[in-house]
């Protein structure tokens, strides 16, 4: 279930501006993890047994950390730059785990762009509650209105 989320669509690179921001929200779920333990193979049980989870120092299940950075990558593919933007590059720092159940928000804001090479560079974050549970940085190529 995603909530209080932005348009969806494409910024071109003639559009984007330093300081522009996008966010998604979106509460995880006991499914979403499943789902992701089943499509990446990683069946670590810190993310699928409560009773194994309760003995590792996060004292219950956490959803993969791999599951909550792919919330950035949804911003970045669906809202800023959008659709046909291309991933080049992203620095992940997991800072706190996530639960199922919680809300996380996440966010992208553009930190740099190199328009004759059409490459933004931003800070991207997920947050729970108001606490930062990722950062890191994305370098995308955006999708431009001129044809070449």
């Amino acid at each position: 279930m995603m909530l209080d989320n932005m348009p969806r669509g494409t910024i071109c690179i003639e559009d984007i501006e330093i300081g522009m921001s996008r966010h998604i929200n979106k509460i995880v779920t006991d499914k979403d993890i499943e789902m992701f333990a089943e499509v990446s193979t990683d069946r670590n049980p810190v993310h699928l047994d409560d009773d194994y989870a309760q003995d590792t120092i996060f004292e219950g299940r956490i959803a993969h950390g791999m599951l909550t950075a792919g919330l950035v990558s949804a911003v970045i593919g669906e809202q800023l730059p959008g659709h046909g933007t291309v991933y080049l590059g992203q620095t992940l720092k997991f800072l706190a785990p996530v639960r199922p159940g919680d809300m996380v928000k996440a966010e992208v804001v553009v930190r740099e762009i190199d328009h004759s090479k059409r490459r933004v560079t931003m800070d991207t974050h997920c947050e729970v509650d108001g606490k930062k549970v990722l950062k890191g940085e994305a370098i995308v190529l955006a999708p431009s209105a001129k044809f070449d």
